[in-house]
């Protein structure tokens, strides 16, 4: 099997703004997150885009070659254009698997991916989170005891706008007595889609080895497997004759 293809796209703005932000995150988040495929995954190519790059950071080309893109977002969903939120979830419906994290829950390309508004409850009071594995025997999961906790994280809770989970993996509960659905996947187009909730830019998650390990699993399961244009739908001839073939179509 060739090398897996990674792309990791973040905001890139609370690092450059926030001293403790920037502190956790010395080579940013995308700097992280890349740390973390590559510790489990050394022969996987990666690349990463911030925001404010030209196009974001992206082009058709990228796009085109990448097996999964990492999505960050929190503060600046709206300054995503719609043409790149546009041309990011046909190369998903194409084959281009998805692992959007934390805040990216309501990110142009998710909520397009998703087609729901993907709201939540939330709350930031440094409390303690708890994820329970459910499927320990999926890939996503392997390595991952039944449960694990961090110490300090943004509280999410249900409802979660999203449609029904393929398969629902985690569930999370927080110290002021909420739960969330934390990672689910699902099936769009050609791709796989995943979703992973903890994040929150001025905490230590993305240096959690359990956390870590699930990123770099979830790439490895949602990665291209096709690369199938779904955008037309194309006549086609009939393997055997039938009497109307080339009939003019009203």
């Amino acid at each position: 099997m060739e090398p897996l293809r990674v792309t990791i796209w973040n905001e890139y703005l609370h690092e450059l703004e926030h001293d403790v932000v920037g502190n956790l995150y010395p080579d940013g988040i995308h700097g992280a997150l890349a740390s973390a495929v590559h510790e489990h995954h050394p022969t996987a190519e990666v690349a990463t885009a911030t925001l404010r790059q030209p196009d974001h950071g992206l082009s058709d080309e990228l796009l085109a070659r990448t097996d999964v893109l990492v999505w960050w977002g929190h503060k600046a969903h709206a300054e995503v254009s719609d043409a790149w939120a546009d041309k990011v979830h046909q190369a998903v419906l194409a084959g281009m698997g998805l692992v959007m994290l934390h805040s990216g829950h309501v990110s142009k390309p998710f909520r397009r991916v998703m087609g729901t508004n993907c709201s939540l409850k939330w709350r930031e009071a440094d409390e303690k989170e708890r994820l329970w594995n459910l499927q320990p025997a999926h890939p996503i999961l392997a390595g991952i005891p039944d449960m694990f906790e961090l110490a300090e994280e943004e509280m999410y809770g249900e409802r979660f706008d999203v449609p029904e989970p393929d398969e629902l993996l985690m569930l999370s509960w927080f110290q002021g007595g909420e739960v969330f659905r934390s990672l689910c996947t699902w099936r769009r187009g050609h791709a796989r889609v995943v979703y992973f909730r903890p994040g929150h830019e001025t905490y230590p998650t993305y240096h959690h080895p359990h956390v870590r390990r699930i990123i770099a699993n979830a790439c490895a399961w949602a990665r291209r497997r096709v690369s199938i244009d779904t955008v037309k739908s194309p006549m086609t001839a009939a393997i055997e004759r039938v009497p109307n073939e080339g009939k003019e179509h009203v």
